[in-house]
């Protein structure tokens, strides 16, 4: 009996624990802060987190997603987009450790961290969206209702995720947004996507003609955008454009439809190629493809195109087509007529439209085939030193030195920019795992003589840097079992490159944003002997080769 009996407490103890258990996992209401888990360095990357009162896990929550602006965190900006500024004298540092009372709202709400002050581009912009992932994950979001906000640098955040990606967001709101060059160009896909700019008239960090121009083009372009000035403010604008919870009645007048009757949509790049029911299969990377594609009856549609090879239709669900019917188009003029239950895709063949689902060749450009020199960067990644040729240690540590400054993102940049919290792997060639092969894009420093995985990857690079050409720098991206491997041979990429408005990034990745699939150049970075893109099967074009063949410092497969 002695022993039931404590079998029996054991047993109800047990009960208890696990019940305490599971609700010691139940998170409290309000402000606090989350992580998720980071591929792209093997890092924990914190999210600030608010959660309405009486939060029920069967009803499904609108969600507003903050970006934070330069100098800033994600425990401010939660402050900031419920309207809460620092108290009378306070730092930021100071109200980084604390978050105030404020009114209740009943959404979740996000703030990103994304690495610090480092724009919201790349792996950065890879950041939010595995934040948004994780968030979907945990809890239930009504997808109709996800909104996007930010300022500053946040702000042009905002632009560029939301105008990115059009069909996820219900509604943006961009406060004094400072935009990445290159997105003005993404306007066009606002059509469906209702949104909102603050600015103060005496800005002195991001002049007020910045959100006076995107307004002015989005009114042109017909899309629905409203604009708030606030007279004699300066940059913090966001203090009078979150004041009082604003941003939340704004954002709840707003519901995304999945299955607008119009989409116009614009990109230059397979990353960013679908939004609702349009999907890009074929295109150009770095040439800006277009589309504008409207029911103008059931199953029946007129579409026009730019600079797009092929693209694809998925209609199932849309209140305006009919499954068991015959699709009528009109494509760039020329009608074709789709029987019931054929797929709606369309290829260009010899420059005419025809209903065709596009099959890229081996090795054509394609989603994450595709480069710039950039994109080799913007996922997970590895920096690779070569010891094939039993080095000097003198010898070793230069190429050491050199890899590590290339992974070398966190630099400091003062106090207020602070550092990027983003720490890449530097491996010697030797110790590259499978699974670094498997998962990571690489960036192979050296040549086929110095690099045992250059030399692995040697019959199958179109481009590699003779021996004792060392007085030149040879960089290019080139896909390769389905990721990226990226050569920088000879002379670093950096060497002696105008390194001039590197704010958001280290110097090195600064000169590397701005390159292309590849360059060759002589002494230092500014005497470039070729440059540009390969095309869209990975060949070089004629011009950089003659250019590059005339050097003798390349050989070309």
């Amino acid at each position: 009996m002695a022993f039931k009996s404590i079998f029996h407490l054991l047993s109800a103890g047990l009960v208890v624990c696990i019940c305490a258990s599971a609700v010691g996992q139940k998170l409290p209401s309000g402000p606090q802060v989350l992580t998720f888990f980071s591929d792209v360095d093997d890092s924990d990357q914190p999210y600030g987190l608010y959660l309405p009162p009486h939060f029920k896990a069967n009803k499904k929550y609108p969600l507003v997603v903050m970006l934070h602006g330069a100098g800033s965190n994600h425990r401010l900006s939660l402050r900031r987009v419920f309207g809460k500024s620092n108290a009378p004298g306070e730092s930021d540092v100071e109200a980084t450790h604390y978050f105030p009372a404020w009114k209740d709202v009943d959404y979740i709400v996000v703030s990103a961290y994304a690495r610090g002050t480092a724009g919201y581009q790349g792996f950065r912009e890879k950041d939010v969206y595995d934040m948004l992932a994780d968030v979907k994950k945990r809890f239930p979001i009504d997808e109709n209702r996800i909104y996007l906000t930010g300022l500053s640098m946040g702000g042009g955040g905002v632009l560029w995720i939301g105008l990115s990606n059009p069909d996820i967001w219900a509604a943006i709101a961009a406060v004094c947004p400072a935009a990445p060059a290159g997105t003005e160009v993404l306007a066009p896909n606002a059509l469906n996507l209702p949104a909102h700019f603050f600015h103060g008239d005496i800005d002195q960090a991001v002049p007020v003609t910045a959100s006076r121009d995107w307004v002015k083009n989005l009114q042109a372009l017909g899309s629905k955008v409203e604009y708030t000035e606030y007279p004699g403010v300066n940059h913090n604008s966001w203090e009078k454009a979150y004041e009082n919870e604003f941003i939340f009645d704004w954002f709840k007048q707003f519901k995304r439809n999945p299955y607008p009757e119009r989409v116009r949509f614009v990109t230059t790049n397979y990353a960013h190629s679908k939004a609702f029911w349009v999907q890009f299969d074929q295109l150009t990377p770095g040439i800006l493809a277009s589309i504008d594609a409207k029911f103008t009856g059931t199953n029946q549609l007129d579409i026009a195109t730019s600079a797009l090879e092929a693209f694809s239709l998925t209609l199932t669900g849309h209140p305006k087509f009919k499954a068991g019917k015959p699709l009528q188009v009109t494509l760039d003029g020329k009608k074709l007529d789709l029987p019931a239950g054929s797929a709606a895709a369309f290829t260009k063949i010899n420059g005419n439209w025809t209903v065709a689902r596009y099959t890229a060749v081996p090795l054509a450009k394609g989603p994450g085939a595709e480069g710039p020199i950039s994109r080799a960067f913007a996922s997970r990644h590895v920096y690779v030193y070569g010891t094939l040729d039993n080095p000097s240690p003198d010898v070793l540590k230069a190429r050491i030195d050199t890899a590590s400054r290339a992974a070398e993102w966190s630099v400091n940049r003062g106090e207020f920019l602070g550092r990027i919290k983003f720490f890449p792997h530097v491996i010697a060639d030797k110790d590259v795992r499978p699974s670094d092969l498997e998962s990571s894009n690489l960036i192979l420093f050296g040549t086929a003589q110095t690099n045992s995985l250059i030399a692995k990857y040697s019959d199958r690079l179109p481009l590699q840097l003779n021996a004792g050409m060392e007085n030149y720098g040879l960089f290019y991206i080139f896909p390769i079992d389905g990721r990226y491997v990226t050569i920088s041979s000879g002379l670093a990429w950096w060497t002696d490159a105008d390194t001039k408005g590197w704010r958001y990034m280290p110097p090195v990745h600064h000169v590397a944003a701005a390159y292309k699939d590849f360059i060759l150049f002589k002494g230092s970075a500014k005497n470039v002997l070729a440059e540009g893109y390969f095309d869209n099967n990975w060949h070089l074009p004629e011009a950089a080769t003659k250019a590059m063949e005339a050097t003798k410092a390349v050989r070309l497969k």
